[in-house]
């Protein structure tokens, strides 16, 4: 059952994880901007309105689908690890500060910001509004203050009240200004955000990447022992990428290729499609027992082959094969699988946020971005008012990885936005963030859809599970799931259900550990010229449609 209503509208459509980000978004299309030009503005409100998640210390990536064209376009503006530090120096610094892999917090885990060159890229293909349309109101708001909502005051108190984040730079002088977190209804103010936006949209991307906030960055990490430097941001370019599909139930499911763990929503899908999940109510044993079993093959491969492809490319068709994914399914059985490897065997043969928008031309737009943990690296240079993500944590340290840590090398990335076609044609822009839940959650979200006919909205809001303790892309080469990992489920599935899942040899849990079970924001074509919208009743954002 819906725990909210459906928004509709002809004109536009936005979603978001923040009310008022939402509010701004609209605002943009009704100046008769672009989907992209709301999306850019939507996410600029988001970073000063949800820093713990998202912000242009980040990395964005997005799917576009181009009413011109009429074609999808994928954009990777994920930032690469410095060029000046090599994997012997950083394996010594490991060693020093008793470090077995890369730090969550700290200088090592930065790597190049690429939101900003990503909003740039989308809008010169994509915008027709000035950047200043965008960037008026967000401005206003980091400068006068906005009020914190219920589910973003939580999260913030929470993720702030870290004494590790207090040693370098100014985080606690942004983030917790006399000593505290701001709570719910408290007004919040961020002038140095204020000022980092008007430097972007006086100077463009070169202020960023070139200028004052350039020199800035480097400077800090020179006298701090960091590692980023001018001329890292200097040489970030943003990678058009072509989307990758599998056909689910008669509908093409879009994700984009490594670096992100999109693939691995795509497995899934090749698994689930041998299964009949149809006509089932809801929640059902059965079906939960087989796309989790789908779930640790797909991120036992995601561990092995995902990374960035300029190093290492994936092998992506086999991976997607029919003929792979056959011999991959026959190993799911009606028991919980404990022991669970990649299928190296079988090849050789053969947190973030999530918007989505649209416009009345028929764009839409499917877009993530982040920082990665909650604040990222907790690194605040003074004056630039934003947090630094710790993107590059995700590398390994095994040098036969193909995940191993490399100068000028892009992190494996969890952030993944989403688009399915239908017939040719666009049906739905949609995504569902919070780290490995996000391939989890894109494979229920489109079976409650297409297996269960639910409608948009209902199926973000049916009850979730989450499968933890699946190998990392962090851990080495050889390493593979041996207990089973643990499948949490959210609370409110029935007893009987649960039972019947630790019969089948699940190690089932309701205690999510504070991880959460994602965040979704989708948009759908209703087939007759306007737009149905549906949010995350788990987060404080809206649907907005006109």
């Amino acid at each position: 059952m819906a725990k909210r209503s459906l928004e509709t509208g002809k004109q536009g459509m936005v979603a978001t994880s923040q009310p008022l980000a939402s509010k701004i978004a609209l605002d943009v299309l009704k100046q008769g901007g672009t989907a992209v030009d709301a999306a850019i503005a939507g996410n600029a409100a988001l970073g000063l309105m949800e820093p713990h998640m998202c912000g242009v210390g980040g990395d964005l990536f997005t799917i576009v689908w181009d009413a011109n064209t009429q074609k999808l376009h994928g954009l990777n503006a994920s930032g690469r690890s410095p060029r000046g530090l090599c994997y012997d120096i950083l394996k010594k610094r490991l060693q020093d500060e008793k470090h077995d892999k890369i730090p969550v917090e700290g200088l090592l885990p930065v790597s190049v910001p690429g939101a900003v060159d990503g909003w740039f890229s989308l809008h010169q293909r994509f915008g027709c509004l000035p950047l200043s349309s965008l960037f008026e109101q967000v401005i206003k708001y980091a400068e006068e203050g906005f009020r914190l909502t219920p589910v973003i005051a939580g999260e913030w108190n929470q993720y702030s009240d870290k004494p590790s984040l207090s040693s370098i730079g100014d985080f606690h002088q942004v983030y917790r200004p006399d000593g505290l977190a701001p709570a719910e209804g408290d007004l919040f103010r961020n002038p140095q955000l204020a000022e980092t936006y008007r430097v972007i949209l006086e100077e463009g991307k070169r202020g960023f990447y070139e200028g004052e906030l350039a020199q800035r960055i480097d400077k800090f990490m020179s006298e701090h022992g960091g590692y980023l430097s001018r001329a890292d941001l200097v040489a970030h370019k943003s990678e058009w990428v072509d989307p990758v599909s599998v056909k689910y139930r008669g509908y093409d499911i879009f994700e984009l290729p490594p670096n992100t763990t999109g693939m691995a929503a795509l497995q899934m899908f090749k698994l689930m499609e041998g299964f009949d999940l149809s006509n089932r109510i809801e929640p059902d044993p059965e079906s939960i027992h087989l796309m989790v079993e789908a779930k640790k093959l797909a991120f036992e491969d995601r561990a092995r082959f995902y990374a960035d492809p300029d190093f290492n490319p994936a092998p992506i068709e086999k991976l997607l094969s029919d003929e792979y994914n056959d011999i991959r399914r026959a190993g799911i059985s009606d028991r919980a699988a404990n022991l669970v490897s990649a299928g190296d065997q079988f090849l050789q043969k053969g947190d973030t946020v999530y918007l989505t928008t649209a416009d009345a031309n028929g764009n839409m737009v499917s877009l993530i971005q982040s920082i990665f943990h909650p604040f990222g690296s907790g690194v605040v240079v003074p004056g630039t008012g934003f947090a630094l993500q710790n993107r590059g944590l995700l590398f390994s340290m095994d040098p036969s990885h193909a995940n191993v840590y490399a100068p000028n090398k892009r992190p494996f990335q969890t952030i993944i936005p989403a688009f399915v076609m239908h017939q040719g044609k666009p049906h739905m822009s949609f995504g569902v963030m919070g780290g490995d839940m996000q391939p989890q959650g894109h494979a229920q979200v489109i079976s409650n859809l297409l297996d269960r006919n639910m409608d948009l909205q209902a199926a973000g809001d049916a009850l979730r599970w989450r499968h933890d303790d699946s190998t990392q892309p962090t851990d080495n080469v050889g390493d593979s799931l041996r207990d089973g990992g643990k499948l949490v489920l959210e609370k409110g599935f029935p007893e009987s259900f649960i039972e019947e899942l630790i019969k089948r040899g699940h190690k089932v849990s309701d205690n999510d550990g504070g991880f959460g079970f994602g965040g979704y924001q989708a948009i759908m074509c209703d087939g007759k010229g306007a737009y149905i919208g549906a949010s995350e009743s788990r987060k404080d954002g809206c649907a907005i449609g006109y």
